[in-house]
């Protein structure tokens, strides 16, 4: 069963199948209502829709980032609530560049379950192939599927405090990827959160520098090439992947998994939890 990346056709082959699950991820920061009201007006036969604040993302808290993980129990009855099971095979897609889509693929596998692609080029994807579209709102029967967050996957802000002081990340032993454009890597243009900058030690490579022009990801080959240069000697399971709130960093552990590099973790915080805290160290330039 797919585990990284589907496309259009085969997964248009799939769309009778009642062991599929097809999630709609498609969402825009600026305008948070706008992906459930285009689910609406036109989506995959099928579909469900999940909501990146309310389903793919924990409560904020006091010192959390803008999107932190859900509980293993909310996971649990969302995941169940888009039906799926033990046995489903989980598709995502998002409008195009599976910055979205990759949040839920990362989740669902966090939580366990590995049978989880991303519709590889999206909505646009499937719309420029000719395939076909239905409106209104979709209800699957609600599944059951046990939840076991695997923390091995994860790195918090206090470990990264850690790797500063020590010069773990100094010294390549481990490396900290930045998901974020390379301008607000650099602070030089924050438009999302109230301090710019990145955490000292980390690398940039914008999630974009995945993709095609289409939108669709590199072929395996080509992103392995770009990983190990950006990784250097960092072998890919000491790495760790971050972005502004811990989404688009998730599109960066799928390319890597695309391309055969597995075993590296995730900063679930990433930037915006990092600077609640006045304390920590931030940097700001190109790497």
């Amino acid at each position: 069963m797919p585990g990284t990346l589907i496309g259009p056709a085969k997964l248009a082959r799939s769309l009778h199948r009642e062991d599929w699950a097809i999630v709609d991820c498609r969402f825009d920061l600026a305008r948070p209502g706008w992906g459930g009201a285009e689910f609406a007006s036109g989506h995959i036969p099928g579909a469900v829709y999940a909501h990146l604040d309310r389903d793919l993302s924990g409560p904020l808290a006091t010192g959390s980032g803008r999107h932190p993980l859900p509980t293993p129990a909310a996971l649990a009855a969302t995941l169940a609530g888009f039906g799926i099971g033990p046995g489903t095979q989980v598709v995502a897609y998002d409008q195009g560049n599976g910055a979205i889509a990759a949040r839920l693929w990362w989740l669902v596998r966090w939580a366990g379950h590995q049978a989880v692609a991303v519709l590889d080029g999206g909505f646009a994807a499937w719309r420029r192939s000719g395939l076909p579209i239905e409106a209104g709102t979709q209800i699957r029967p609600r599944a059951g599927i046990e939840v076991a967050p695997d923390d091995r996957r994860v790195v918090g802000a206090a470990q990264l405090e850690k790797m500063i002081a020590d010069g773990t990340l100094a010294r390549g032993d481990s490396a900290l990827v930045d998901a974020r454009g390379a301008d607000r890597f650099a602070g030089e243009n924050e438009s999302l959160d109230p301090v710019a900058g990145h955490i000292p030690g980390a690398r940039n490579h914008p999630f974009a520098s995945n993709l095609d022009a289409d939108g669709a990801f590199l072929p395996p080959q080509e992103l392995r090439q770009r990983w190990l240069r950006r990784l250097g000697h960092t072998a890919a399971a000491s790495s760790i992947m971050m972005c502004g709130s811990g989404v688009t960093a998730c599109h960066n552990l799928l390319a890597l998994e695309i391309a055969g590099l597995s075993g590296a973790r995730l900063y679930p915080g990433s930037w915006s939890e990092w600077i609640t805290d006045a304390s920590r160290p931030i940097a700001r330039g190109a790497d």
